[in-house]
C-alpha cells in the first residue's frame, strides 16, 4: 500500500509538473493579447482593437476563451473599436469570488469596461450563453448598449422545449466537464491530445481554472436562463439574430432527438428576433453553432450593418 501510495504521488506531482511547464510553453509560444484589467481585487482579460464608436464586445458561449472570435475581430477592427474578453475563470482572467450567474457575468464585464475606459456606446455580440449575458447587460445598462447580435444564441426556455432525453445529455457534459476540472491539473487532457494542436486555444484554455468556469456555467445556466426571461422586450433597440442552418445539427444530438431538436431550436430562434421592433433575421447557410467560426462573414456583415445603422440615426 506504501507503494501504490508513493507510486500516486509521484504520477501527481509528474503530471502537475508536465502541466504547468506545457501551459508555459504554449504561453511563450503565443503572447497574451490586450491586457489585464483589475476589477476589484482579481484580474480579467480584455483584447480592444480599432476605433471610432460605437464599441463592439463580444461575449463567448459556455466556456469559451475570447479565441471563439478571432476571426471576426480584426475584420471589424477596420470600420469600428471592437473588443473581446475572457469571463472570469475562463482564458488569461482570474476566477471570480462572485456567482456565475449571466447577472453576475454582466456586472463583472461592465466593471471590466470601466475600468479598461472602453466607453459606451456599445454594440454586444453574445454566442450561445453569452446571448443570455449581453440581454441581462442590456437591461442593467440600457442606456449604454445602442445594439444587440445574437449569435445562435441561447433562449430562456430551451430546457424546458428540447425533447427531454436533450436535458439527460445536459446532465452528462457536466459529468465530463466535472471530470476534465478533476484531471485537468495533473496534465491527462495534454496528455490525451483534448486540448488539439492550436497553441492558441491551449494557452487560453487548457487549464485547471478554465476547466472549472465551465462547470460553474452549467450548474448556473437555470439560473441565468430564468434572469434573461425577467429582462423581457428590447423595445426598439437594434436587433440582429443569426441562426444556424437547419441542415447542420449539432453532433452529439442523438439521430432521432435531431428533427424535435432543430425544429424548436429554429422557433426559438424567431422568437429572439421579435424581442425587438427593430429587428433583421439571418439563417447562417453552411454553419453550425459557431457561427462565427463556420461563417466569420455573417457576423462581421451584420455588425458592420448595425455600426452604419447606429451612425446614421445620430
Amino acid at each position: 500500500m506504501l507503494v501504490i501510495f508513493a507510486a500516486s504521488v509521484l504520477l501527481g506531482v509528474t503530471g502537475a509538473t508536465y502541466q504547468y511547464l506545457a501551459t508555459a510553453k504554449d504561453r511563450r509560444a503565443f503572447s497574451m493579447p490586450g491586457q489585464l484589467v483589475d476589477v476589484g481585487g482579481y484580474e480579467m482579460h480584455i483584447d480592444c482593437a480599432g476605433q471610432k464608436s460605437p464599441t463592439v464586445v463580444f461575449d463567448s458561449g459556455l466556456g469559451d476563451s475570447y479565441v471563439s472570435w478571432r476571426k471576426v475581430q480584426p475584420q471589424i477592427a477596420q470600420f469600428t473599436r471592437v473588443c473581446s474578453y475572457d469571463r472570469a475563470g475562463i482564458g488569461y482572467s482570474d476566477s471570480s469570488p462572485h456567482h456565475r450567474s449571466s447577472k453576475d457575468i454582466a456586472e463583472e464585464l461592465h466593471r471590466l469596461l470601466q475600468q479598461a475606459a472602453v466607453v459606451p456606446s456599445y454594440i454586444l455580440v453574445g454566442h450561445s450563453m453569452g446571448g443570455y449575458d449581453v440581454r441581462v447587460f442590456t437591461s442593467l445598462y440600457p442606456s449604454e448598449v445602442a445594439g444587440v447580435v445574437l449569435v445562435d444564441a441561447s433562449h430562456p426556455e430551451q430546457e424546458s422545449r428540447f425533447p427531454p432525453a436533450i436535458n439527460d445529455l445536459k446532465a452528462s457534459d457536466l459529468r465530463q466537464e466535472e471530470f476534465l476540472a478533476a484531471i485537468m491539473p495533473f496534465g491527462v487532457p495534454r496528455i490525451l491530445g483534448f486540448c488539439g494542436k492550436d497553441i492558441e486555444i491551449r494557452a487560453a484554455e487548457c487549464n485547471f481554472h478554465s476547466a472549472l468556469e465551465s462547470v460553474e456555467e452549467l450548474k448556473a445556466f437555470s439560473k441565468s436562463a430564468m434572469q434573461t426571461e425577467a429582462t423581457g422586450s428590447l423595445g426598439n433597440l437594434p436587433l440582429a439574430v443569426l441562426s444556424s442552418d437547419p441542415s447542420m445539427p449539432r453532433p452529439e444530438i442523438p439521430e432521432d432527438l435531431v428533427k424535435p431538436t432543430v425544429d424548436a431550436w429554429q422557433q426559438m430562434q424567431e422568437e429572439l428576433a421579435h424581442l425587438s421592433t427593430r429587428s433583421v433575421r439571418v439563417v447562417a447557410k453552411n454553419s453550425g453553432h459557431y457561427i462565427q467560426i463556420d461563417r466569420p462573414d455573417v457576423v462581421i456583415e451584420a455588425v458592420h450593418n448595425m455600426v452604419e445603422e447606429i451612425r446614421a440615426a445620430r
